[in-house]
C-alpha cells in the first residue's frame, strides 16, 4: 500500500473512532427519549447519521493527506541525498533540518564525511602507487619499450606498408578472369591494412611509455599529434588546463591509450573526439569515436579494454560508463571527483 493511501487510512480509523467515542459517551450521558428519533433528526437538511459519519471521514481523509504529502516530501528529499550520494557528488538541502529528521539528516551528513575520506585516501593510494612505480621504473626498461617500438615502426610497419602497395596495385591491374582468385587477393589486402592497425596501436601503446615530466594534457595531446601522423584520421580534442593530482594523471593517461588503442583496432572509426575538463568539482574525460560500435551486452563480460579502464576508474574513486550501438560509434565517460586541488606532475 502507497504512503499516501496508507496515512489516508489510517487518519480516517482514527478521526471515526474518535467520533464514536465523542457520540457514544454523548448518547450514554444524555439519552434521548426516543432513539429512533434520531434517524429523522436533520441538520442543514442532512441526516443526523450522514453528519456522525461524514465528518469524521472527511476529517480523517484531509489530516491523513497533509500528513502523507509532508512525509513524502521530506523521503523524497532524503532519496535524492542518498542518490547524490551513490554518484559522489556533493549533497544538496543540508541546511533545512527538521526536528524529526535531524538524526537521518545527521547520518547523512557523516557518510557523506566518509565517503569524502575514503575518496581522498584511495586517490592519495593511487598517487603514492604512481610515484614508487615512477621511481622504480629503471632506465634500461624506458629504453627497451623505445628500441622495441622505433624497430617495429622501422621494420616490420615499413614491410607491412610496402605489402598493403603492392597488394594495391595488383588489384588494381589484375585483369584476370577468376573471380575467387581476386576475391582472395581483396581479401589479402584487407587483412594487411588491418595489420597496419594493429601495428599502430601497438606503438601507441609503446610510445609514449609514461607522461614523464609532462601534464595530462600535454601528454593527451602528443599522443593525439602521433595519432595523426599515423592514421587518416579526423582528431577533434578539448582539453583544459586545470592542475590534477599525479595518480589520477597516470591513470587517465592510460585510460586514453586504451580507448584509442581499441578505437583503431575495432572501431573501424573515421573520427576521434577527446574531451578533458573539470565541472563542479569534477574531473571529465569523455572518449567519443564514430565507428561500427558493439552490442554492449555481449561484450561486456568479455572486453578486457573495458574492464582495464572500468578498474582505473574505480581505483581513483571514479565513476566509469561506455555507450556503443553497433553502427553508431562508442562513447566512454570518466568521472572523478576532485577532492583536493593536484599540483603534482610527473617530474
Amino acid at each position: 500500500m502507497k504512503m499516501m493511501i496508507r496515512y489516508v487510512v489510517v487518519g480516517i480509523v482514527f478521526s471515526v473512532l474518535v467520533a464514536l467515542l465523542m457520540i457514544g459517551t454523548t448518547l450514554l450521558a444524555f439519552p434521548p427519549d426516543d432513539w429512533a428519533d434520531l434517524l429523522s433528526r436533520k441538520l442543514f437538511d442532512v441526516s443526523y447519521y450522514w453528519l456522525a459519519g461524514g465528518i469524521p471521514l472527511a476529517i480523517g481523509a484531509i489530516i491523513g493527506i497533509s500528513v502523507g504529502w509532508y512525509w513524502r516530501q521530506h523521503l523524497r528529499k532524503i532519496d535524492r541525498q542518498l542518490k547524490e550520494l551513490v554518484k559522489g557528488q556533493t549533497v544538496t538541502g543540508m541546511a533545512e533540518q527538521d526536528i524529526e529528521l535531524e538524526k537521518i539528516n545527521e547520518s547523512i551528513e557523516q557518510l557523506q564525511e566518509k565517503w569524502n575520506k575514503l575518496t581522498e585516501i584511495s586517490q592519495k593510494q593511487a598517487s603514492e602507487r604512481a610515484q614508487e612505480r615512477e621511481k622504480s621504473l629503471q632506465e634500461v626498461v624506458v629504453q627497451e619499450r623505445n628500441r622495441l617500438a622505433r624497430e617495429l615502426h622501422d621494420s616490420v610497419s615499413q614491410q607491412l606498408f610496402a605489402a598493403s602497395m603492392m597488394m594495391s596495385a595488383i588489384n588494381e591491374a589484375n585483369t584476370m578472369k577468376d573471380d575467387g582468385l581476386k576475391n582472395q587477393l581483396s581479401m589479402v589486402e584487407k587483412m594487411i591494412h588491418q595489420s597496419q592497425l594493429e601495428m599502430r596501436a601497438l606503438l601507441l601503446h609503446l610510445r609514449p611509455a609514461a607522461l614523464k615530466g609532462k601534464s595530462l594534457q600535454e601528454g593527451i595531446a602528443e599522443l593525439l599529434n602521433e595519432l595523426l601522423e599515423k592514421v587518416p584520421m579526423e582528431v577533434q580534442s578539448k582539453l583544459e588546463t586545470f592542475p590534477i593530482d599525479m595518480g589520477i594523471e597516470d591513470h587517465l593517461f592510460r585510460i586514453v591509450q586504451e580507448s584509442i588503442s581499441n578505437t583503431l583496432r575495432h572501431a573501424q572509426a573515421t573520427s576521434l573526439e577527446v574531451m578533458l575538463i573539470e565541472r563542479d568539482g569534477m574531473i571529465i574525460l569523455r572518449i567519443v569515436d564514430n565507428g561500427v560500435g558493439f552490442d554492449m551486452e555481449a561484450v561486456r563480460t568479455s572486453s578486457y579494454g573495458l574492464e582495464n579502464m572500468q578498474e582505473r576508474t574505480y581505483e581513483v574513486g571514479g565513476n566509469f560508463k561506455a555507450i556503443s550501438l553497433p553502427n553508431q560509434g562508442t562513447r566512454i565517460e570518466v568521472k572523478i571527483p576532485k577532492v583536493k586541488s593536484g599540483d603534482e606532475h610527473n617530474d
